[in-house]
C-alpha cells in the first residue's frame, strides 16, 4: 500500500472518531440532570406551610437520629462492654475504636433486627402505601421499640424519672410516657453494661496482682507490671476464646 493510500486511511480513522466523539457529546449535552434546590417560597394555602413545616420537623430528625439511635437501642451496653474488654487487657489503641464500633453496630443490627423488621412492617410499610396517617405511622412506630426498651429497664431507674416529673405511678407499662422510659432505659443500660465490665476486670485484675507480687519479691521495681502481665492476659483471653465468650453474654442479655 502506497504512502497516500496509508494517509487516505488515518484521515478516514480519524474524521470516525471525531464524528463519534461530537455526536456523544451532544447526546450527553441533551440529557438533563435535576437540579436539587432547597430554599422558602411563600405559601400560598395553609396546607403548603404544614407541609413545609413537617419537611423541617422531618430534617431536625435526621440530624438526631444518630443519637436517637445509640441511646434507645442495644448500641449503648455493647460498645461499653468492648471498650471494658478492650482496657481490660491492658491495650489502649488494639482493637482500634473503629473496629470496636463497627462490630458494636454489627451486633446492634443483629440483636434489633426483629425490632425493626416489626416497625416496617406495622409503620414504614402502612405509611408509604398511605394506608395510614403521618400521626399513626409515628405511633405505631414507636411502639416496638417501646416494648424493646421496656424488657431492658429496670423499675428503679424508671421510678427516679416518673417522682422526678412528678407522674403518678402509672397502673402498667403501657402507661409510661416516653420520655420518661428513654432516660431510665439508659442508666439501665449503663448500669448493667458495667456490671459485666466487672466480671471481665476480675481475671485480668488477678493477673496484674500476681505479676505485681513476683516482680517486686524479685527486687524488680522499675519494671512496669503492665509490660509482664499483657503477654500473659493476651495468651488467657485467647485460650478462653474471649471475644466469642464476651459476644455470646451479650446476644444472651438481650436474646432470652
Amino acid at each position: 500500500m502506497s504512502s497516500s493510500g496509508i494517509m487516505k486511511n488515518a484521515l478516514k480513522v480519524l474524521f470516525a472518531f471525531i464524528t463519534t466523539f461530537v455526536t456523544s457529546s451532544a447526546v450527553h449535552a441533551a440529557v438533563a440532570f435535576p437540579n436539587i434546590t432547597v430554599g422558602m417560597t411563600n405559601a400560598n394555602t395553609p396546607q403548603e406551610f404544614t407541609q413545609g413545616v413537617q419537611i423541617l420537623i422531618l430534617l431536625t430528625i435526621l440530624t438526631l437520629a444518630p443519637s436517637i439511635f445509640i441511646m434507645t437501642t442495644a448500641f449503648i451496653r455493647i460498645i461499653i462492654v468492648l471498650a471494658l474488654t478492650r482496657q481490660a487487657i491492658g491495650l489502649a489503641t488494639l482493637p482500634p475504636n473503629q473496629v470496636l464500633a463497627g462490630l458494636a453496630l454489627i451486633l446492634t443490627f443483629f440483636v434489633m433486627a426483629p425490632t425493626f423488621n416489626k416497625i416496617n412492617e406495622t409503620a414504614v410499610k402502612p405509611y408509604m402505601n398511605n394506608q395510614i396517617t403521618q400521626q399513626v405511622a409515628l405511633e405505631k412506630g414507636v411502639q416496638p421499640l417501646r416494648e424493646f426498651m421496656i424488657q431492658h429497664t429496670e423499675e428503679k431507674e424508671l421510678g427516679l424519672f416518673l417522682t422526678m416529673a412528678k407522674i403518678d405511678k402509672p397502673k402498667n407499662w403501657k402507661d409510661v410516657p416516653t420520655y420518661t422510659l428513654i432516660p431510665a432505659f439508659v442508666i439501665s443500660e449503663l448500669k448493667t453494661s458495667f456490671k459485666i465490665g466487672f466480671v471481665i476486670f476480675m481475671p485480668f485484675l488477678v493477673i496484674d496482682i500476681v505479676v505485681a507480687s513476683i516482680l517486686v519479691s524479685m527486687g524488680m521495681l522499675f519494671l512496669p507490671p503492665a509490660t509482664v502481665a499483657t503477654p500473659f492476659k493476651l495468651i488467657l483471653f485467647v485460650m478462653i476464646d474471649g471475644w466469642y465468650l464476651v459476644t455470646k453474654t451479650l446476644l444472651e442479655g438481650f436474646i432470652t
